[in-house]
């Protein structure tokens, strides 16, 4: 028998401060414990740092997208890597990669999809402003009406998939409203998915969204799928 495989993909852009701190929490030796070939992957949105460097000798493959956008290096990593289980945690340590085992248990339970939840777990203090707490409660609640489906943080950048899922949706996205995509189209496929508490650190480097702008294009997004074709 084949061994099972999992990838770990860190979108990035610029985070030479943090990306090795990312990479070294990452359990992987209870991973592979559990009978998994783990990879991690770093999808580089062409730094001009260290980001590539530290990653590749942390261990990582790192796959450059020199255009721009969250979104467009995401979908650039899903089209690539092949894996049973894969998961995606944003590269600028805000959230551990200590909670992708207790995400595994979840997705071995049947679920085709899991997330993990800022707004049901804990934040560091600073880790969110107020306008991005009641932003988020927000737009989470306006994807929760449009379509019926429950979610209690529909922007985390923490998610864990079942291998087949990720093929079957259709993503265009390109910036910060990819996550916001990604819920769409798993409510339009009528995947099952599950959510787990987490900690939710302060970012220690600016931040590259913009709440007012990208909270816009977030609500806009959802609007636009629901009444297409899934």
């Amino acid at each position: 028998m084949s061994q099972r495989k999992l990838s770990i993909i860190l979108p990035a852009l610029n985070e030479e401060d943090t990306i090795g701190k990312v990479i070294d929490e990452i359990p992987r030796q209870a991973l592979e414990q559990k009978g998994y070939g783990v990879s991690i992957l770093v999808v580089d949105g062409n730094s001009t740092d260290r980001t590539r460097e530290i990653a590749e000798d942390k261990g990582a493959v790192v796959m450059i997208e020199p255009r721009k956008g969250k979104g467009r290096a995401m979908r650039t990593a899903f089209k690539q890597v092949k894996a049973d289980f894969m998961f995606m945690l944003d590269a600028d340590y805000t959230y551990p990669g200590t909670h992708i085992p207790d995400m595994l248990d979840v997705l071995q339970q049947g679920y085709a999809v899991v997330i993990g939840s800022r707004l049901k777990g804990k934040r560091e203090k600073g880790a969110m402003s107020r306008l991005n707490v009641v932003g988020n409660y927000l737009l989470t609640l306006m994807a929760n009406i449009l379509y019926w489906k429950r979610t209690s943080d529909l922007c985390t950048g923490c998610w864990g998939f079942r291998g087949e899922v990720l093929p079957n949706l259709r993503l265009v996205a390109d910036g910060f409203d990819f996550e916001a995509e990604l819920f769409t189209q798993i409510a339009k496929k009528h995947y099952s998915m599950a959510e787990i508490p987490i900690y939710y650190r302060r970012r220690e480097t600016a931040a590259k969204l913009s709440s007012l702008k990208d909270g816009i294009k977030i609500g806009w997004r959802l609007l636009a799928i629901r009444f297409q074709s899934p």
